[in-house]
């Protein structure tokens, strides 16, 4: 009997899409952000130019889209931090996650690459800021802010600077590669943190 099911477009769509996003992220670390042409991001997913535009309105917002993805495909819960009503325990699971993101050469490359570009760039380092940092920065801010709620944290706490604390020796140890980026390594960030910012 013919197969007489429908074409899943949705799916091919998603293959695309999945596609776009693995090509951009491999000509970043290859070339450099600089170097990145939707042409050439189109040619290595093997789709058309009119596909990514259909998506994203210019290269900036694919190199974004891909690196985001990237993000949360490694951390598996998007932009939301777990909420089990345990600070520690909850920061301790994200950490540990974020330090076995930056030891992972799947993403330790790419980012690297955005990450010299962003160096010497004040117009990406400003893109960077608004469409990825500052959104997943805001996400960890209303978890931190559960906590205060829930009696956790201070409630004077600048929690910027809680995530300045919790994170910047961790991205200085992956930026100079001075030490292992291991699970007791991230408990330990955690805990120094929460010594500093209890109530």
């Amino acid at each position: 009997m013919p197969d007489t099911r429908k074409p899943d477009h949705s799916r091919r769509s998603e293959r695309s899409r999945q596609a776009i996003l693995e090509a951009t992220r491999a000509l970043v670390s290859e070339v450099g952000y600089g170097k990145v042409a939707i042409e050439t991001i189109a040619a290595r997913a093997g789709v058309g130019k009119q596909t990514i535009y259909r998506w994203w309105p210019s290269k900036g917002a694919v190199i974004f889209d891909a690196f985001l993805a990237l993000s949360e495909g490694h951390e598996g819960q998007g932009m939301a931090l777990p909420d089990t009503g345990d600070i520690e325990a909850d920061l301790k699971t994200v950490m540990r996650a974020t330090a076995a993101e930056f030891a992972d050469a799947e993403f330790d490359k790419p980012i690297r690459a955005l990450n010299n570009e962003i160096i010497n760039d004040p117009d990406l380092a400003a893109q960077y800021r608004e469409k990825l940092a500052r959104p997943v920065d805001e996400a960890k801010k209303e978890r931190l802010r559960s906590a205060q709620r829930a009696g956790q944290l201070a409630a004077d706490a600048d929690l910027d600077l809680v995530l300045e604390v919790l994170y910047a020796p961790l991205f200085q140890r992956w930026l100079h590669r001075s030490g292992p980026l291991t699970a007791e390594y991230a408990d330990s960030l955690v805990d120094i943190t929460l010594r500093a910012f209890r109530p």
